[in-house]
């Protein structure tokens, strides 16, 4: 099981590396170094959120519709395709706008929109693939694994791209996506290789999890206070941690002319400390309060957004770097203690659609978070006149969302909910950080 393991972790590095220079260093070149609006960029960015509903759709289809003997092998490798293909493609969307609007604009639907379908193609079978192999006792530690490696490629992609690409080049940085994409296949190729059992049509079907309608969730959620509250908390917080996402880089380069080489490390930076986070989350498992450590790592966020304020306003590099810190560590503390409340606020008899209803709660913050970034920034820009402070007004939004989401939490109590849910493990609570 350790090489089914390990051959599933890196099918979901492929996929999740793919979004690293569209998100590290993509949205830098266009909004910075070309002009573009970041409105149009997050619009862009979104598509994979918009397309996300298809995800049950796809699960119970190839549920249905094996190919060649194999239920989830060929819709991942289908989607890992339009991943790498969406990336290879996506730098020309740069030079495409600035040349002819309109192609661009149709060339960026094209690439986001196959690294969106892609994603959401691949990601529900190779999850579907990870749950049928592990089997129940084996899930967690499945998926955690996939987890940790895949934070592992990220930083490593992070640092590959910064090495790539030193300064924005049009054949560079298209070279550059050519290889992180050719990586990201070979990656998932050797994970797909022989990893799936031939589906015989004498067995018994594979045991399929429930599914709920986005009007069950949203039932569950309003029939019981606590549960609304912890909603709008989830969505207040992830949009505001999220939302950062394709603006670090070009306010890194607006602030203090990083060049492409030092803001394509950001993401290597975070993502180191968010994973120190997560390891220091599991030792402090069982030996203090979910909700401290949640509040601690959401005042963590806030702060990094507080220092990154600051670092624009007295130009300080240092303190910049000081705030991505902040930032990925709170993220990562934040994240596992809001995922053991999540599972705290839990039925038995309805864990499945508690967990839709997070997940829901991820993809709709991500679409609002990353959406408002762009649109607030261009609109502080205009009104303002200087784009240094359309990213600070930005980032103060995000930090006064994550204030009132550290209040909010203080009116949360799991003792009122709980309903004697059998303690998941460390494992099974940072799995669903990959969703």
């Amino acid at each position: 099981m350790l090489l089914k393991r390990l051959q599933l972790a890196l099918i979901h590095t492929a996929v999740a590396v793919t979004l690293v220079p569209i998100n590290s260093t993509l949205n830098r070149v266009m909004i910075y170094d070309l002009g573009i609006s970041k409105t149009l960029f997050t619009i862009l960015a979104i598509f994979p959120y918009l397309l996300a509903p298809i995800q049950v759709a796809i699960g119970s289809f190839s549920d249905r519709h094996p190919i060649a003997g194999y239920r989830r092998t060929p819709y991942i490798l289908a989607g890992l395709i339009l991943c790498v293909v969406g990336v290879a493609v996506s730098p020309q969307i740069a030079a495409l706008i600035t040349e002819n609007f309109t192609l661009g604009v149709i060339v960026g639907i094209l690439a986001f929109g196959a690294w969106g379908m892609g994603y959401n193609l691949s990601a529900v079978c190779y999850l579907s693939l990870a749950s049928e192999l592990s089997g129940e006792k084996e899930r967690g530690k499945t998926i955690a694994t996939m987890f940790f490696i895949m934070v592992f490629g990220l930083i490593a992609t992070g640092i590959s791209l910064s090495r790539m690409v030193t300064t924005y080049d049009p054949e560079t940085l298209s070279r550059a996506f050519i290889i992180v994409a050719a990586s990201a296949l070979t990656l998932g190729l050797l994970g797909l290789f022989k990893l799936e059992p031939r589906f015989s049509k004498n067995a018994d079907s594979n045991p399929r999890s429930e599914t709920y309608t986005v009007r069950e969730m949203a039932a569950a959620i309003t029939a019981n206070p606590i549960a609304k509250i912890f909603f709008v908390y989830l969505l207040l917080l992830l949009a505001a941690i999220l939302g950062q996402d394709v603006l670090l880089e070009p306010f890194g380069a607006q602030a203090f002319s990083m060049t492409v080489e030092q803001t394509s490390r950001i993401v290597s930076i975070s993502n180191s400390f968010t994973l120190i986070a997560f390891l220091i989350a599991g030792a402090l498992e069982r030996r203090a309060p979910k909700k401290v450590i949640a509040q601690i790592g959401n005042i963590g966020a806030l702060l990094g957004f507080v220092v990154i304020v600051l670092s624009g306003l007295i130009a300080s590099k240092s303190a910049f770097y000081v705030g991505i810190t902040l930032l990925g560590f709170g993220t990562g503390l934040s994240t596992v203690a809001n995922l053991s409340l999540m599972f705290d606020l839990t039925v038995p008899e309805k864990v499945g659609l508690y967990i839709g209803a997070w997940g829901f709660s991820n993809g709709l913050s991500r679409l609002v978070g990353l959406l408002m970034a762009g649109v607030v920034a261009d609109v502080a820009t205009q009104i303002t006149g200087s784009a240094l402070n359309g990213y600070l007004i930005v980032f103060s939004l995000e930090a006064l969302m994550l204030l009132i989401a550290a209040v909010m939490l203080t009116r949360i109590d799991v003792a009122i909910f709980r309903k004697q849910v059998d303690e998941p493990s460390f494992s099974e609570k940072i799995a669903l950080a990959s969703d």
